[in-house]
């Protein structure tokens, strides 16, 4: 016997989700390779203030035993729901299935067929792998959506079409891997999963799926802002273990933040600062301000920040940085000392020594945490 268990996030789908709970009540006791499937179904509801409860209470008791229902107040989102019900389910396979009509939870047999024939620990449903035929998608999401997939292979070394699918089948074993990292609430539980599973080395599968997306005004509820957040946790999450060349260009655009930041600082307080006032004041001043400016970027989209040993974390920075606005005073002097340059234009030829010796200093001497 095949047990499979579906978890069905769920926020304000009254008009839809009987019909989806039908839908996937088709999978109960359907044949897969002599095998009868046990179908677990898992309803969270996230926070819903519409029918949505009444509905499901109705069903449940329609159809014995097949239906859990999770009501979780209040609304925190996709991640927070699928979290929960991750932590509940008990079959042999774990799925998601969306409350709406987007997607048909028949599919699943395809997902569950290319599972046990690949040996597979995960399964992605896809949505722009070659189908016979599909409802054309609105142009900006489906850029957005593959941008997001792209970067995000880009970071994990997949080579996936849609990341972003709600469609994504796992064995228990795979679950367990990947569920006590899970921290995202709203829809970047999806770049999240996705790096968790790159993280454990999974075997990933991909499968052509039907998609029938519905528009704004039918209820969709992603938006813009879940895009640009997607694109935080693909750097939040993935960033740390991400191959070296991809480290270093993201690097660079911290390094070149945290420079700018250093001399327009420094160019503002020497213009603030009264006739000899001490130089090293001004350039102190400035590279540390730099440095928590590098420190903030570093822990929140790049390297891997200490959950369990923060003061000694905190405590290499402090020498790194110490050592560093050392170098940087000493250097940024001789050039304008025995180099006949400006203090800027120093400060400017210092900048870029600096970045490199913060990358390496930073990846492979003080940001050596437990991970995000």
């Amino acid at each position: 016997m095949i047990r499979l268990s579906l978890i069905i996030p769920c926020y304000n789908e009254a008009a839809t989700l009987t019909k989806v709970l039908d839908n996937t009540a088709q999978l109960d006791q359907q044949k897969l390779n002599e095998q009868q499937i046990s179908l677990e179904l898992i309803l969270v509801l996230d926070g819903s203030t519409d029918q949505s409860l009444s509905l499901a209470q109705t069903w449940a008791k329609k159809h014995n035993n097949l239906l859990k229902i999770i009501a979780s107040h209040p609304n925190r989102g996709k991640g927070h729901a699928i979290r929960l019900g991750l932590a509940q389910t008990t079959g042999d396979y774990v799925g998601i299935q969306d409350a709406d009509l987007e997607y048909d939870p028949t599919q699943y047999l395809k997902l569950l067929v290319t599972l046990l024939n690949n040996n597979a620990d995960v399964v992605y449903g896809s949505r722009y792998l070659i189908q016979d035929q599909r409802r054309i998608l609105s142009f900006w999401h489906s850029l957005i959506n593959r941008g997001l997939t792209t970067l995000t292979n880009m970071f994990t070394n997949l080579d996936l079409s849609d990341m972003e699918t709600c469609f994504k089948l796992f064995t228990r074993e795979a679950i367990q891997k990947i569920l006590p990292p899970l921290r995202e609430d709203r829809f970047g539980i999806e770049p999240e999963i996705t790096i968790q599973i790159a993280r454990q080395h999974l075997k990933i599968y991909e499968c052509a799926i039907t998609y029938r997306p519905r528009t704004y005004e039918e209820g969709k509820k992603i938006s813009w802002r879940d895009g640009v957040h997607a694109l935080y946790c693909i750097l939040h999450y993935g960033a740390p273990y991400a191959p070296l060349p991809m480290q270093i260009i993201l690097y660079f655009f911290i390094g070149l933040t945290s420079a700018l930041a250093n001399i327009t600082i420094f160019g503002l307080l020497y213009k603030l600062a009264p006739p000899h006032y001490p130089m090293a004041i001004l350039l102190g001043s400035a590279f540390v301000c730099s440095a928590i400016i590098n420190y903030l970027l570093c822990i929140k989209i790049l390297f891997a920040h200490a959950t369990k040993n923060v003061a000694r974390e905190l405590l290499r920075y402090a020498l790194v940085v110490g050592g560093m606005g050392s170098l940087d005073y000493l250097l940024t002097f001789l050039g304008h000392q025995y180099g006949d340059l400006s203090w800027i234009i120093s400060k400017c030829f210092t900048a870029p020594l600096s970045f490199g010796l913060n990358f390496i200093f930073r990846k492979y001497v003080v940001f050596k945490g437990d991970g995000h």
